[in-house]
């Protein structure tokens, strides 16, 4: 009896961690044909909660040569499993955000421009309008430059603690603000799967380009109001949330 459930324990394994390593490639695809990354930039996470198994794209490998086969595996608390392919040099970043964001299935790193652009110049992301207030609850927070020391201890990991940090300091919620500028670097998203997580980015992008071109127009614009702010992020997120097709019709 203790060999057939070893063994149906096994196939459960294979086909969970299959399934992760496929969800994870198409996520990083996706970010590709996005064009929200070049060359070898970026990167694409996702975690089996129950297993504590994290699946990422491998280090330095061009997107068009990627494969379930070279998909990452590593545990919640940073133990290689896989020998063929090195992570992400932004590994242990992404590990800070799965234990730091209990709720998380799904971590994007992009360096994508206008977003990077608010990033380098050291700018949170004004809530301008309705489009950021659907899918943002306010002010996309931009951190602190990292100190270096900081650098020196353990320059990914500590990015993922600056991360942490910043929410924490401001107050935020990483439900209702699914994104964190790093300063000097570059966005980071996460979401309930790495599907949405890289959803958040393509979103991200789009509202960077948008405040940019704004603030350009009208340097002394100011943000929307609380009310409107409410308005469109509950609407869409809220517990009586109405748009859509999968709340009750009104």
């Amino acid at each position: 009896m203790g060999n057939i459930t070893n063994n149906m324990n096994n196939i459960i394994d294979k086909k969970e961690i299959k399934e992760l390593k496929e969800k994870v490639l198409e996520a990083n695809i996706e970010l590709y044909k996005s064009n929200l990354v070049s060359f070898t930039f970026g990167n694409v996470s996702g975690i089996n909660r129950e297993r504590n198994l994290i699946a990422i794209k491998p280090s330095g490998i061009d997107y068009k040569n990627l494969s379930v086969k070279n998909m990452v595996l590593v545990s919640l608390d940073g133990k290689l499993l896989t020998s063929d392919y090195k992570p992400s040099s932004d590994t242990k970043t992404h590990l800070v955000l799965y234990n730091a964001f209990a709720e998380i299935g799904g971590v994007a790193h992009t360096h994508s421009r206008f977003a990077t652009i608010f990033a380098q110049a050291l700018k949170s992301i004004n809530c301008l309008g309705t489009t950021h207030a659907d899918y943002f609850y306010g002010e996309i927070p931009c951190t602190e430059p990292i100190k270096d020391d900081a650098i020196q201890r353990d320059y990914e990991e500590e990015t993922g603690l600056l991360i942490k940090e910043t929410l924490l300091k401001k107050g935020i919620d990483y439900k209702n603000m699914k994104a964190c500028l790093v300063a000097n670097h570059g966005p980071f998203t996460w979401g309930k799967d790495p599907e949405e997580a890289v959803f958040i980015s393509k979103v991200l992008e789009e509202i960077s380009i948008q405040n940019l071109y704004t603030k350009l127009i009208n340097p002394q614009v100011t943000e929307i109001s609380k009310v409107l702010l409410d308005k469109h992020y509950l609407r869409k997120h809220g517990k009586n949330a109405y748009y859509g097709q999968n709340s009750k019709l009104k």
